[in-house]
């Protein structure tokens, strides 16, 4: 069974800057997508940032293109979102989660999630 362990989070300025860290661990075969969502306070989670597992291709919500990055380091069974230029909207929880798709789609396409980390608190001052 998978396990996700979210970190990362931390209070910063508004223009600053987070990495989140996201590790895998525990036996999953099916998951070929790696996600990061945003729950701000009294509001639904949303999927901000997603990386296919083979290819590495990554697909952003237009909130955050230009400013935040995710990426794969599979020696270290790790996921991060680079977070650059943060405004108090980027305020909230954030969650990693493994996903499933159809061989060869998007990870914004509809799947199957399958294991969600704990999440960790991004809070950004003004």
């Amino acid at each position: 069974q998978v396990h996700l362990v979210d970190s990362g989070g931390d209070s910063v300025q508004a223009g600053g800057s987070l990495t989140l860290s996201c590790v895998v661990s525990g036996y999953n075969y099916r998951s070929n997508c790696m996600g990061w969502f945003h729950q701000a306070p009294g509001k639904e989670r949303l999927g901000v940032a997603g990386i296919y597992m083979g290819t590495s291709r990554a697909v952003y919500a237009d909130s955050v293109k230009g400013r935040f990055t995710i990426s794969q380091d599979s020696a270290k069974n790790t996921v991060y979102l680079q977070m650059n230029t943060l405004t108090p909207e980027d305020t909230g929880m954030y969650y990693c989660a493994a996903k499933t798709v159809a061989n060869g789609a998007s990870c914004a396409d509809p799947g199957t999630l399958d294991a969600w980390g704990q999440g960790t608190l991004v809070t950004v001052c003004s």
